[in-house]
């Protein structure tokens, strides 16, 4: 069937929802955005078959709409939405990180006749922007969809079929799970990460040394820290009373760790260590409601040449990275090269090559 869809906001989520919409020929994808810059590259790169500077009056002649926007831009979006003619059968959505909020006004927008189904693509990269879009960016990650309970099983089952293209798991859940499911594997998380940089914080203004020593886990343990603070201010606001749930559970968590530590049990403090490492270990491997990248480690020799030597490897075999980086201080290991890839397949791939060229050791964790 022959679709016609509007992307609102073409940063790297609108622009890689555009790229991957494009793989089927029936769809003909127009974007918008505010920046023209932005725009203008869409147009040029492919991104989007055709741009428009006027939303309201493009999406009368789509199918489906799509706000890639912040969750306060979307809200303005969706008010907007209200007074504009519209076709019958459009469906819009989003693609914002909390929707008990969209949902609210999606339902003002249902009474008077307008389809509006959530989306929570959960995937993103350490780049952003138009240029760092791609048609893969979203392949094996979770993608909520989150429709009102009254909505017609057609509209949810077109939505899905067309996002089907972006290789996402697709999942329908309602608002409310939605936000509690990611208030407890990302929101609560970042708010986690950004405390121990506070606390590493105050510690350095006393010691400065100790800030040299965060290395290795430590900066893996905060990477997330390091997220865009607008957005984190608003995902906190407008996710704030299942956050502050995790919050209370966790100050109860942290009571009960600091009862085992001062039980001072050999036992105890084993089996908590271990039960973690446990269930962190059955862990699935594909990409959840934080950007995930795949990592190889491998243990190289003090000597000059040997990083050139593995990449070297790596570029004869056309396998891509996307980062590399030494791990110079950590508790468990020392001196390692920390080798990462977008997807598994590129890690499987580089993991057959190191062992084809090299004698290096390596694993991932």
């Amino acid at each position: 069937m022959r679709q016609k869809i509007l992307i609102v906001g073409l940063g790297l989520i609108g622009g890689s929802i555009a790229l991957a919409l494009q793989k089927s020929s029936q769809n003909v994808v127009v974007g918008f955005d505010t920046n023209e810059n932005t725009l203008q590259s869409a147009k040029v790169l492919g991104v989007v078959h055709e741009t428009t500077t006027n939303p309201e009056e493009a999406i009368q002649q789509v199918d489906i709409c799509i706000f890639a926007t912040p969750v306060n831009a979307t809200l303005q979006w969706m008010e907007r939405l209200k007074t504009w003619k519209v076709p019958s059968h459009l469906i819009v959505s989003d693609t914002g990180s909390t929707k008990g909020l969209i949902m609210q006004k999606a339902a003002e927008l249902r009474a008077q006749g307008i389809t509006f189904i959530g989306g929570h693509p959960m995937a993103g990269s350490h780049k952003s922007g138009i240029l760092a879009a791609k048609p893969i960016l979203f392949e094996n990650a979770y993608y909520m969809l989150t429709p009102l309970a009254s909505e017609a099983e057609q509209k949810v089952a077109q939505l899905y079929d067309l996002l089907k293209l972006t290789n996402a798991k697709l999942m329908v859940v309602n608002a409310n799970e939605h936000d509690h499911m990611t208030s407890i594997v990302s929101h609560f998380p970042h708010i986690i990460a950004a405390s121990l940089v506070h606390q590493l914080s105050d510690e350095n203004a006393v010691n400065p040394l100790t800030k040299q020593l965060a290395a290795g886990g430590y900066r893996d343990m905060t990477r997330i820290a390091a997220s865009n603070p607008q957005m984190w201010s608003d995902i906190v606001q407008q996710n704030k009373s299942h956050i502050l749930e995790q919050l209370h559970r966790w100050q109860r968590e942290m009571n009960r760790v600091e009862q085992i530590i001062e039980r001072d049990s050999e036992v105890e403090i084993k089996a908590f260590f271990a039960n973690a490492k446990e269930f962190r270990d059955e862990l699935p491997l594909t990409k959840g409601a934080m950007f995930s990248t795949y990592d190889l480690y491998v243990d190289v020799p003090d000597h000059p040449g040997s990083i050139a030597e593995i990449t070297a490897y790596l570029a004869e075999d056309q396998i891509s990275i996307t980062n590399i980086r030494i791990v110079e201080t950590r508790e468990d290991v020392f001196g390692i090269l920390v080798i990462s890839f977008s997807c598994e397949e590129d890690r499987t791939r580089a993991v057959n090559c190191l062992q084809q060229h090299s004698s290096y050791e390596f694993y991932i964790a």
